[in-house]
């Protein structure tokens, strides 16, 4: 198999195992908790909470429900012309699976707009009162921290610059200079 064809496959495997699992879990949650219900795993550290949200984080934005379906296709558009301009080398390998996994949680989020007009969060850790999220929310922010850190440690700027916006004639002045 071509590279670029095992890139497309690891990212549509990425991506549909990460989706899949995100909306399982909340169909689960949906299914077995009423809303504002909650079981303790690890008591006074974390809960299993059943919280319909429409807003974001802190319930900040509620009720924005167009807003953040228009945010996740930006957001999507941007990752598809990012994995499109990935070279099919090994390297990039990870960066394939970074933007798939922020894809995930980006359309696992929007599903449940679209669907329910609300994200279901149940992920509670009492322990620091931080603020309930779900699978989808774990991989966007696992996913933007592992991407920050490869930009900053793993990937060198020549690595980097076919992400660049440049005109290609711009670069080719650039380069004759």
């Amino acid at each position: 198999m071509k590279n670029s064809k095992k890139m497309l496959v690891i990212d549509i495997l990425v991506f549909a195992v990460l989706l899949f699992l995100d909306q399982y879990t909340k169909h689960i949650i949906r299914i077995k908790l009423e809303v504002h219900s909650y079981f303790n795993v690890i008591d006074k550290v974390l809960q299993i909470y059943h919280y319909e949200n429409s807003g974001a984080v802190w319930g900040i934005l509620k009720g924005q429900r167009i807003l953040f379906i228009t945010l996740a296709v930006v957001v999507m558009c941007a990752i598809l012309y990012f994995l499109a301009k990935l070279p099919p080398e090994k390297k990039y390998i990870r960066m394939n699976i970074v933007l798939s996994m922020i894809a995930a949680g980006a359309i696992g989020n929007t599903i449940d707009r679209i669907m329910n007009g609300k994200v279901t969060d149940f992920i509670y850790v009492v322990l620091i009162n931080f603020p309930i999220f779900n699978v989808a929310d774990m991989y966007i922010v696992i996913a933007t921290f592992w991407l920050v850190l490869m930009i900053l440690f793993i990937y060198k700027d020549e690595d980097l610059e076919i992400f660049a916006f440049r005109k290609k004639a711009e670069s080719d002045n650039a380069e004759e200079s």
